[in-house]
Formats: C-alpha cells, structure tokens, sequence
C-alpha cells in the first residue's frame, strides 16, 4: 500500500472509532427547575429529546437525568404550572450541573397559599400531622410582617403586648407558651437573641413558614406538645439574585431589609446574605376600657386618650453563610454567622395601668451555625441532617427613675397642699418604674445540637433517629449595687432528646401511617450567692432533675382522590423552659424555681378536600377537631404585691406575671377552612377556630373548693375568624404589569382577662379591616405596595387587654434583580 493512500485511510479509521467512542460515552446530567425568582419547581417533567430518557423534579425542584449520550441534546421540561421550555445543553463530560429556569402560567396565590396541584405544602398537608403550610411569595410584597401572616393562619393567634418590638407568645388553639416550639430551619429561634424573632424576619427572607398542631415530626422532635412554627429560610441556590425592600409608614416606622444569593455553578461555592433593620416610635393612641388617668388624690378616670410615649425600637441584624451545596459529598454544608442588636423601651408591665418613663432593655446576639446534609449519604436511601448553633446573648436592663407618671406624660399629682398646689409625687428612694431600682445584665451562652439520621428500607418505608441537645448557661448580674459586683447569679438548664418515627406508606400510597417515641432529659441547676464572709461568697445551689418517656401517632388516608382524612394521637411532656423557671425581668416576668413539667394527652381528627374545579373554580376544605387533656399545665398568671392572682386582691395594677402549674385542664374544639379560586385572579380565603379551655382542678391550693373549676382559663381568644379576597388585574397603565389588591378582616370573640368574673376584666369584641395594593411593573424587578391597616380605627387589644396600633399607613418599595451573574 502506498504511503498516500495509508494515511487518508488511516485517518477515517480513527475519526471513525472517535466517532463511535465518543457516541458510546454517557453522562448523568442535574440541577434544579426553577422560576426567574429563584422558587423550585417540584413534579416537573425533564426529558431529552428523541429519547426515552426523563425525570420529574422532586419537591426542592432537583431533577437527574442519567445515561444522556454525548453531543447536542435538547432538554424539554413541561409542567401543569408553567410553560414549556426546550433548552439547548452540549453533552461533553461525565456529569453536568444544569439548572433551567421557566416562566409561570399565571400567579394563582392568596397570600402565598398554593391549591393547584400535589406541590409540598399539599405533601406535608396530607401527611397525617395537623400542618398548615403558609407561604410567603405575595405576602412579601406587602407590608406584612412574618407575625402579622401567622396571626390570619388558621387556630393561630400572636399574643404581644403591644406594638412593633413588644414581648410576643403564640397560642395554637389554646396551647401556648413551652408547648409551642418556635424554630427557625429547625433549631428554636430564641438561640438566635430577642432580636432575630419571627416579628424582625421579614417574609422576603422566607421560603415558608410550617405550622404544626399536636405530633411533631421527628426534625422538629423537642420538647413539645402543643405544636410548633418552623421558618424555612429560602435557600434555593439555582438562580442568583439580589432583592431589597424599604418601608415607611405610621408611627415613624420604618422597615428595610436585604438579601442576596451567589452559587458558583462549577464547583457548587454557595454564599447567602439576609438582613434587616427596624425601627419605629410607638406613637399611637392609649385608649380604651383598660386605659386610665389618676387624677390629683388618686381618683382613676377611665378610657383615657393619649399618645403612648417611652415606646421607642430599633433592631438590627444580619445572617451570613457560606459553604457548598449540591456536591457529591454534601447537598448543603453551610456555616453561618448570626448578629443582631436591639433597644426598646418598656412603656408599662403586664397591663397598661401604670405609665413607665426610662425604664428599657438592650440586647446584643451573636450565633455562629453549621448545617450538614445529604441524600444517599454512603449507601442509596440513608440521609444525614445536622444543625448546630452556639449563642452568646446579653441583656441589659435599666430602671433607675422613681418618680411615677401619667398617661398624659406628665408625673403623677398628689392632693392639694394647704395652699392649694398640686405636686408631684416625689421621688420614692431605692425604687425604679417597677419595683426596685434595678440595672441589670444577664448573659446567656446557648448550645443548640440537632441531628437526624433516616434510612429507606424500601420504598414507601423509612425510619429516623433523632437526637437533640441543648444546654444555656446564664449568669445574673447586678450593677446597681458596686459592692456586690462580684455577687452573680447562675443558672444553668440542659436537655437532652432522643427520638424514633418509623414511616409507611401503603395501599398504593393511599395509607400513610407515622409511629413515633421520644425520651427526654432534663437537668436545671441554680448557684445563687446569699451573703459575703471575710472576703468569701456563701451560695446557694438547687438542682431538680427530670426525665420522661412520650410516644404518638399520625395518620393520613386518601379516601377519593383530593380527598384526605388526617388523624394523630399523642401521650409527652414538656418541661419549663430557663425563661418560665428563672424569670425575664425586662418582659415583666417573675421567676418560679417550683415549677413542673406538663404533661398532655392530645387528639386531631380532620379532614382535606382539594381542589374541586368546575369549569374556571376551584375550591379547596380543610376541617380539623380536637381534644386535649393537660396535667400540670404550665400557664401564665398575673401577680400583685407578690400573690399570685385569686380571690383577695386587687387587679386594677398588675404589672408583673408568672408562670405556674394548673394540675388539671381539658380543651375541645374545631378549626376549618375554605378557600376559593376563580379564573386565577380572584382568591378568597376564610378560616373559623373556636374551643373551651377549661380548669379541672377542682380544689384550690388550700384544700378549698375552687371557684374557677370548670370555667374558661383567662386571657385566651377561644372563637378567632379571619377572612381575606384578593384579585389580580393584569395589564394595568403597562402591558406585562400585574396590580393586585386586597382586603382583610379578623374578628376576635369576648374573653376574661385574668380570673375574676366581671365586665371591667373581659376582653370586648375586637373586628378590624385592612385594604392594601401592590403594583408589578413590566420587568417584575420593581414592586411597589401600599397597606392601610385597620381602616376602621377599630379598638384592637391583645396580651392582658394592651391596646394595639390604631389605623395606620404603609408604603413598601420590593426591587430585585435576578441571575445577576449573567450582566
């Protein structure tokens, strides 16, 4: 053969195999399926073109597509919600990381609640837990904050006393307090300091918010019985994004926050950055039945008008991360940095009785985090999660003024003197707004360890371990007194939690069973200096220990399709938190060393119907009752000169509060929804709770007959209703816009204040009204809202009959920019 002609023919021999090696190479190609605004898209379908290859994008949007041969491949994702898309992808290596963002059909949100299709708020719905799923893509465009959406969920209420920055506690159908579990990505958001609270987390921040009834999930396994709030920080890392939102309104209150996400698609190098910053005066009108003015000689005039004062609150805080996710070795390894500080003024105690000038509280919070986890961790099937978060937290209170005041803000007069004037009170030695003088520091150092562990042994069964730890250490100092500098007070409280689930799903999927055990460990221990000998401190030391064992059950069967019947049982504990055992001087709370844990023995039965569409209509039902029985339960009583609240006392001034056991309580009740939806533009919501919570202890704690047995424990709204209609007018002033409007209303039942029956200590009916509107303009990077809440300038009260802000206006700018790596 000729040279010539050898290497032609030796050329179209190798082209030939180079051909047939590289068709014969395969890839696996992953990412995520996503909207322009960074939220996954789950049961999505991606398929290549001109194969059989496909996949459906499970509930965080990811999907996997294996075997994809070399070469030019058209990639086709279709869903019922958004359009469908062909993407072009060059398929020249082992494995590709592929995230494809898509465009929505049409916003068919009320308030951020789905009802479309089986998205994971439906899953979680329909589990077997008592769970409602509020998300938060339209509330963030408002001037909402996370607590004000939380108080128009279903059985939820957010007791404060007060305004923007006052002492928050939340009541799910009659539970509130210890049995509530607050968290935020699953670790208890008070790790994180009074000033990284649901009430500062703007819902900008957040993907959803979980709300939990009765049995908890094992990753959220705690010391609970009453339910938990889990925030769900958004941290889908597939489209990088900036968006800032400011906010100006009533009673100078201003509200901003920032939030920016960056991941390096190549080697999955993820940084995350969120933070917020509040401030407002406070400045709205005192009024109404539990508002009063002392004249001169002490005679109390009553639904006294003024402008409450000494009120003021700033709040600043940041949360950093960074770390790697969707790698091979982790779906997310983050660490994290949490920082905020806080100032508010305390304008009153527990009621609104007596005005307090100077009084305040400052609080400073840092907590450095890690978060591990990852699917098919060694072997198909076992997942790994682990939260971890260590806290340095300090507070500072300071109550050094001893002249009393009025509502009018002026100090209290006595009678006139014999030459007829009228003079202040005078400043009383030694003593502060409440009580004693007091300035205070109290520093906290948390630990908080969670960690589960889940295997899938097959498909529709898996099991978990939970194991949860945490320990705070707290020591109280005063700085008032410079001779005792050295006299501090410790208090330590440690819990440890272990916790079983064993999941199935059987009948095709149609039966979903959940059986779950927990032991928890408790240990609190108190050092407690009494007296200083020749140089050497005396103290005293208290240490209570406590374990217990709880178990429960969850249930959840498709009876017809969209149809659900849910169900859950459950026999645990709860043991007083630091807070309930030790006090918290700047909300008003004593201490109680004596205090036990609660035990509850609860039952849910309900039922989900959705989505029922005829023609351009849909409409989803959920109903849910229930039925709890407490033993010890820990709840909150208001405290005069020292004695707790009962028969022989005067309540016209209660200024402090402590947490004590009831032995015995029993509630029954129900809760429903319904929500409504025409052509995807007008949304209608409405939801109803009502229930008893009755005393069942039957004698006093003196042996007597108790006057009380029987009746509603005080200061719970047992019959709640909100109502809400939103609808979107597309194309307004600009094609591509979108304005939507909306209209709110809440309606709160009559309830007895404190114990003693009489018309003075009940609660009246509260029902207020909120319009708002929001404009989209064309490039949907720029959102503007107004909120007018509380038209009506209805009385609206809360915790221990305190006076909420009257009607008020709100401006909100929202500007984001999206996949800003590409510009």
């Amino acid at each position: 053969m000729k040279l010539g002609g050898f290497i032609p023919y030796t050329l179209i021999c190798l082209l030939t195999l180079l051909s047939i090696t590289a068709s014969g190479q395969l890839s696996s190609v992953t990412g995520k399926i996503h909207l322009a605004s960074g939220e996954s898209i789950s049961h999505a379908t991606v398929s290549v073109k001109g194969t059989d290859i496909s996949s459906m994008s499970d509930k965080e949007g990811r999907y996997s597509l294996n075997d994809v041969p070399y070469g030019n491949r058209e990639i086709q994702v279709t869903a019922i919600e958004i359009q469908p898309k062909t993407v072009q992808l060059k398929v020249d290596k082992s494995k590709h990381n592929f995230s494809i963002a898509v465009s929505a059909i049409g916003d068919i949100a009320i308030e951020g609640v789905e009802v479309s299709r089986m998205t994971e708020k439906r899953e979680m719905e329909t589990s077997g837990f008592a769970v409602a799923v509020i998300e938060t893509k339209e509330a963030s465009l408002r001037n909402l904050t996370t607590n004000e959406l939380l108080d128009r969920a279903v059985g939820v209420r957010v007791r404060q006393n007060g305004g923007v920055g006052s002492q928050v506690e939340y009541n799910l159908n009659g539970m509130s307090g210890s049995t509530i579990g607050i968290f935020l990505d699953g670790i208890e958001v008070s790790t994180y300091g009074s000033s990284f609270n649901l009430n500062n987390i703007p819902p900008a921040m957040i993907e959803r918010i979980e709300v939990y009834k009765g049995v908890l999930p094992s990753h959220l396994s705690g010391d609970y019985v009453g339910g938990a709030i889990n925030v769900v920080m958004k941290k889908d890392a597939s489209a990088n994004n900036i968006t800032a939102a400011l906010s100006y309104g009533s009673f100078n209150t201003a509200q901003g926050d920032l939030s920016a996400l960056y991941r390096n698609q190549k080697n999955g190098l993820t940084t995350r950055m969120s933070g917020f910053y509040t401030t407002t005066d406070n400045s709205y009108k005192m009024r109404g039945k539990f508002s009063k003015f002392t004249q001169p000689g002490g005679r109390v005039t009553r639904y006294y008008e003024g402008t409450r004062f000494n009120d003021a609150y700033r709040a600043a805080g940041g949360r950093f991360e960074a770390g790697f996710t969707d790698v091979d070795w982790a779906d997310q390894f983050l660490l994290g940095f949490n920082v905020s500080d806080t100032y508010n003024e305390i304008p009153h105690g527990t009621t609104m009785a007596r005005p307090y000038v100077g009084r305040h509280a400052e609080y400073q919070a840092n907590a450095f985090s890690l978060n591990y986890n990852k699917k098919n961790l060694f072997v198909e099937g076992l997942a790994l999660n682990v939260d971890a978060v260590h806290s340095r937290r300090s507070t500072y209170l300071e109550d050094t003024v001893s002249m009393r005041y009025n509502w009018d803000g002026n100090p209290l007069l006595l009678a006139p003197n014999e030459n007829g004037e009228l003079l202040p009170e005078g400043h009383l030695a030694g003593k502060g707004q409440q009580g004693d003088a007091m300035i205070s520091d109290i520093h906290r150092q948390i630990t908080n360890i969670r960690s589960n562990l889940a295997y899938t042994i097959v498909s529709g069964h898996r099991v978990a371990v939970n194991y949860k730890y945490e320990l705070t250490d707290r020591n109280d100092k005063d700085l008032l007194n410079p001779r005792r500098d050295r006299w501090i007070t410790t208090n330590q409280v440690s819990k440890g939690i272990v916790s079983m689930n064993y999941e199935a799903q059987t009948l095709g999927g149609r039966l979903r069973t959940n059986v779950l055990g927990k032991y928890t460990e408790s240990r609190n221990r108190q050092t407690k200096p009494v007296d200083e000998v020749n140089g050497i401190i005396n103290h005293e030391r208290r240490t209570t220990k406590d374990s217990n064992l709880g178990y429960g059950a969850t249930i959840s069967y498709n009876v017809v399709p969209n149809l659900f019947v849910i169900g859950s049982a459950e026999n645990s504990y709860v043991a007083p938190t630091e807070s309930q055992i030790f006090g918290d001087p700047e909300n008003n709370l004593m201490a109680n060393t004596e205090i036990t844990s609660e035990q509850n023995v609860n039952y849910n039965l309900g039922v989900r119907y959705g989505t029922i569409e005829f023609g351009k209509h849909k409409v989803s039902l959920y109903g849910n009752a229930f039925w709890r029985n407490g033993y010890d339960k820990i709840t909150l009583k208001t405290v005069v000169d020292g004695i707790i609240e009962g028969r022989e006392q005067d309540h016209e001034d209660i200024q402090v509060t402590q947490y004590v056991n009831l032995s015995k309580t029993q509630s029954r009740g129900f809760e429903g929804e319904i929500i409504y939806i025409y052509d995807n533009k007008l949304n209608m919501l409405f939801n109803l709770s009502k229930f008893n919570s009755l005393n069942k202890q039957d004698l006093d704690d003196k042996g007597r007959p108790n006057d009380f047995y029987n009746r509603q424990i005080p200061n719970e709204p047992f019959f709640t209703m909100n109502g809400s209609v939103q609808y979107r007018m597309n194309n307004v002033l600009q094609k591509r816009s979108a304005l939507n409007v909306y209209y709110n209303m809440g309606y709160v039942a009559p309830f007895r204040t404190v114990w003693p029956e009489s018309e003075w200590f009940t609660t009246p009916t509260q029902f207020h009204h909120d319009l708002g509107a929001s404009y989209r303009f064309p490039s949907g990077k720029m959102v503007v809202s107004v909120d007018l809440k509380n038209i009506l300038d209805a009385e609206v009260y809360d915790n221990f009959g305190v006076i909420k802000p009257g009607r008020g206006v709100y401006l909100k700018l929202n500007y984001t920019i999206n996949n800003f790596n590409k510009f």
